[in-house]
């Protein structure tokens, strides 16, 4: 069974890129790839090092000829599906850089099958008008794998790829690419341009939340993409983000939380934190009400670390609501778990209404 992401690149694996290699290129050296791939340095690599690994392989086993290694790189990549293939596209990365022409061409073939978002962020650090321009013209393609990534290969702060310090200084060269993406028919897409917002967000709030009021009301496509761009603001009790959902600054005693309890005040690792209360709305008429919860999470150095998380995000119609949640403590390889006593808090629409302790146990 797989284990973890570098897990993918089995034996069998490796033996199989050798092959589909060899079926397309009848000089390719499939016993000398594989004793590239197993040097002294693979077994200690992980995923993003190993997707290099495999292009250097590539690069020392394909013609010297860029224009020939991608023709061969063509005709294989329609059988590389997936993100175990990342080092087709890394493969442009490598060789490319000097032919920005070809590069731009194979990407955008690549990125279909398995993703050119790690691949075309060195390009962007070297030629960002040139590359601006480029993904500008991505964002019009019929494909959303391309369409994607115009936004994906440009967010600022991409996980596992390199940042880029120029749109993290200034991300305006990117907004028309939003701007164009912001109503996509996909998905896949959408989900891109959220998080794209949400990169931007973190060292320019100001900046998506005038983006944010401009868009949002407009298209239910463009809402959801707002709403999910925003999610970081939102979590942080930002009463500008929650404004733009019609979220209002709640005045005192108009809504109430009552009667938070914890099922078990002790709990060990690997269990579930129940939790209930009853949200009062005292006001006759319906409220637009996001309810947050906030663990803090007990630290390796005694102190307390607040981690936030949706409750619901609804209407509240006059009268009591029993609201009755669970936050999971078993064990993942994103958080460690500490004992000691811990926090929750109910927060609605950034407010801070209720607050319960409770132990967690080893």
């Amino acid at each position: 069974m797989r284990e973890t992401l570098k897990d993918m690149f089995s034996t069998s694996f490796v033996r199989s890129v050798a092959d589909k290699m060899k079926e397309k290129y009848s000089d390719f050296d499939k016993e000398r790839f594989q004793s590239l791939v197993y040097d002294e340095m693979w077994e200690s690599e992980e995923f993003k090092q190993r997707i290099r690994h495999l292009a250097r392989a590539l690069t020392e086993t394909l013609p010297p000829s860029y224009e020939e290694a991608l023709r061969i790189l063509y005709e294989v990549a329609p059988e590389c599906k997936g993100i175990e293939y990342l080092f087709i596209p890394d493969f442009v990365e490598m060789n490319g850089m000097e032919d920005f022409e070809q590069s731009m061409q194979a990407l955008e073939v690549f990125t279909i099958y398995s993703s050119a978002e790690f691949a075309v962020r060195p390009f962007i650090i070297q030629h960002q008008d040139r590359m601006m321009a480029q993904m500008i013209d991505w964002a019009k393609s019929d494909s959303e794998h391309v369409r994607r990534l115009a936004s994906e290969g440009s967010r600022p702060r991409l996980p596992w790829g390199q940042q880029l310090p120029e749109l993290i200084r200034d991300p305006a060269p990117a907004l028309p690419i939003l701007t164009l993406l912001k109503e996509d028919p996909s998905l896949y897409v959408r989900k891109s341009v959220a998080n794209h917002l949400n990169d931007i967000s973190k060292d320019h709030p100001e900046l998506v939340l005038e983006l944010a009021g401009k868009w949002y009301g407009n298209h239910p496509h463009t809402d959801w993409i707002v709403r999910h761009g925003l999610r970081t603001l939102l979590r942080q009790g930002d009463i500008r983000a929650l404004a733009v959902f019609g979220y209002e600054d709640l005045e005192e005693n108009i809504v109430e939380v009552i009667g938070l309890q914890v099922e078990s005040e002790v709990i060990s690792v690997g269990e579930d934190l129940v939790f209930s209360f009853t949200l009062l709305n005292g006001t006759d008429q319906q409220r637009s009400l996001r309810i947050d919860y906030e663990i803090g999470y007990m630290k390796a150095n005694g102190k307390r670390a607040p981690k936030r998380y949706k409750c619901s995000d609804k209407p509240y119609a006059p009268g009591r609501h029993h609201v009755k949640k669970k936050q999971s403590f078993k064990v993942i390889s994103t958080r460690r778990f500490y004992p000691g006593e811990h926090t929750l808090d109910i927060l609605v629409n950034g407010k801070r209404m209720a607050s319960v302790s409770f132990e967690l146990k080893a």
